[in-house]
């Protein structure tokens, strides 16, 4: 086996092993780890699905560009414009979901040994990728006890001659945060002042509680940023893995959209029906989203209401998408991996353990998805309240 398998993680999938064993001995688990909603019974809108079907009964089932379908691309260029960032439809990229996007931007950018900014806590594909690569992620806090918002003094300690991007995620997985506009305009400044790429990873973007969160260039149009996005949350449809990565216009980044061009071109190129979808969906009706915003709000302030009212626990309240990063007040000597695990075990509630995401282990902190129904909901984190009062108690 080579040697770079054993410096890949993702803790949202490894997780599951551990359930498995769990379910193998008779106790049904409460899988809250993976964001998926189709899991908890939404649906992707009607005239996405009727959209791809057409085009696999028209015949549009061979190979595509690699860079997606023209009428696509130009759909999410349009979008872009209409928010507010003009750019032109040969620098949107469509991608096999936004991971695809996340792999092809980090490995045209970054060289072995190069470094990279990633909030912790993170999304961990882009720890593994960086681990895949050879590269190193430089972990810049996010401060709990400030709505998860970016410790910029640390972000500034952090900057070497290594230093290639800066990944910033907002709205935010895993912790549900969603950034001022000061904060966004420290970023774009901070990436300027030392020449960085910058990785705006926007997949919440239509999911923030109160409305849609513009998009970062919106800020600084002549910034390098490279966005992502997908069907997979605000369009509801993960398992058909399509996104799409937009290279800002800034002519810094013409020799990184080459590099990512040429990958793609070796992939041949992300599934061709699916593609059908994005014009669907960015051109075509999304008042699901309302709906889907409301019920997202409702979960998240019971979760946040119901988590901390756990004696030895804290949680911030989110404020887009369907996370939350909840931490408690760990016992000397144990780990969130030793919680979450005795969670699992005792429960049969999977969380994720903040370590996977790049938050110390000390910390006590765990992702929890809350796409499930309130009321489901409420029985989990009764649940979740009576064993760690228990834990607790053990020590």
């Amino acid at each position: 086996m080579a040697s770079r398998v054993n410096r890949f993680s993702y803790a949202i999938r490894n997780i599951v092993t551990e359930a498995q064993a769990v379910e193998a001995r008779g106790t049904k688990v409460r899988y809250l780890n993976i964001g998926d909603p189709v899991l908890f019974g939404f649906q992707p809108p009607a005239h996405l699905i009727e959209a791809v079907s057409r085009a696999m009964r028209d015949g549009h089932n061979g190979y595509v560009a690699s860079a997606g379908i023209p009428a696509a691309r130009e759909a999410v260029a349009d979008d872009y414009q209409a928010r507010g960032v003009a750019v032109a439809p040969e620098r949107v990229l469509i991608t096999t979901g936004t991971s695809e996007g996340i792999e092809l931007a980090l490995t045209a950018l970054a060289n072995e040994g190069d470094e990279v900014l990633v909030p912790s806590p993170t999304y961990p594909l882009y720890t593994a990728v960086l681990a895949k690569i050879g590269a190193q992620p430089r972990y810049y806090r996010t401060d709990p006890s400030r709505d998860w918002l970016p410790d910029l003094d640390h972000l500034r300690s952090l900057v070497t001659p290594r230093t290639r991007a800066l990944v910033v995620i907002d709205p935010n997985n895993p912790t549900g945060a969603v950034y001022p506009a000061s904060i966004r305009r420290s970023l774009i400044d901070f990436a300027e002042r030392h020449e960085l790429t910058i990785l705006a990873d926007e997949v919440y973007g239509d999911l923030g509680f109160d409305g849609s969160v513009p998009l970062l260039a919106t800020l600084d149009r002549d910034a390098p940023i490279i966005s992502f996005s997908s069907l997979s949350k605000a369009y509801l449809a993960p398992g058909w893995r399509t996104g799409w990565m937009v290279v800002g216009g800034s002519p810094r980044l013409d020799d990184a959209l080459a590099a990512i061009r040429k990958m793609a071109d070796g992939r041949l190129c992300s599934p061709g029906p699916m593609q059908h979808a994005v014009v669907a969906a960015l051109r075509g009706d999304r008042s699901h989203q309302i709906s889907f915003r409301a019920a997202l709000a409702e979960r998240g302030r019971v979760t946040y209401e119901m988590l901390n009212a756990i004696p030895g626990m804290q949680c911030v309240a989110p404020r887009a998408a369907f996370y939350a990063m909840p931490w408690v007040t760990l016992p000397p000597g144990r780990t969130d991996q030793d919680y979450v695990l005795a969670l699992l075990r005792e429960t049969g509630i999977l969380c994720v353990y903040g370590s996977g995401f790049g938050v110390p282990d000390t910390q006590g902190a765990f992702r929890i998805v809350f796409l499930a129904d309130p009321k489901e909901l409420t029985a989990i984190y009764t649940e979740i309240g009576a064993f760690t009062r228990e834990y607790l108690r053990r020590g």
